[in-house]
């Protein structure tokens, strides 16, 4: 599957606006709320979380989640909605233990996992699946943290909902071509340092006063 000019250029405006807001952020806590569109960087590595239209050649053979370096990439932008049919309004801001998905901006697909193995570690493959009409309950992630909301820059864990995995990267587990250097991104059982994420650029919706 090829990606839509439309989707391109969406992904590509969005960039540009991710910059924008970076730019001009000032140092005061900055919410992640639904609706809001992400970068996620893996903590211990650097790297962020990515996708593209490379399939994996083994296990699912869904498209490939990554790690990546290039911070100006447009793959690696991810919008943050409710878990799948539940409703989580723009600007809602989300406590910890909330369910959520993440949809992957380019290709419109959604971060998932399932118990076929991950191609290096042999942990669970985390991969991109769906559309926007086609989701499932394997596209649910819990949000974990400590304090009250999730924070821009704040140190959070994703857990899938069904399998127990937690998100996670090491920097000794690399791809060779067509993706070399990139990082495998899988899920684990066991939560550590190796699983810290962060919201660290991205477009934020401000809070709606007007959402319980």
């Amino acid at each position: 599957m090829c990606s839509s000019p439309f989707n391109m250029l969406r992904a590509l405006a969005l960039i540009l606006l991710v910059a924008f807001y970076a730019s001009g952020a000032a140092a005061e806590e900055i919410l992640v709320t639904c609706g809001s569109v992400v970068k996620l960087r893996h903590v211990a590595t650097g790297y962020d979380l990515h996708s593209h239209e490379i399939s994996y050649g083994s296990g699912s053979g869904q498209q490939s989640v990554t790690g990546f370096q290039d911070t100006s990439d447009a793959n690696s932008l991810w919008v943050v909605t409710g878990a799948q049919e539940a409703d989580c309004v723009q600007g809602t801001p989300i406590k910890s233990g909330t369910a959520v998905r993440l949809q992957h901006v380019a290709t419109r697909r959604w971060l998932h996992s399932h118990h076929f193995p991950s191609p290096l570690s042999q942990n669970l493959e985390v991969s991109a699946f769906g559309n926007d009409k086609e989701s499932d309950h394997l596209d649910n992630w819990e949000v974990q943290f400590s304090g009250s909301y999730w924070l821009q820059d704040k140190k959070v864990k994703l857990k899938h909902i069904e399998t127990g995995g937690f998100l996670s990267s090491s920097a000794d587990r690399r791809y060779g071509r067509p993706i070399g250097g990139q990082l495998e991104i899988c899920g684990k059982k066991k939560a550590g340092k190796t699983e810290d994420w962060m919201a660290t650029e991205g477009i934020f919706f401000p809070e709606r006063t007007d959402v319980a």
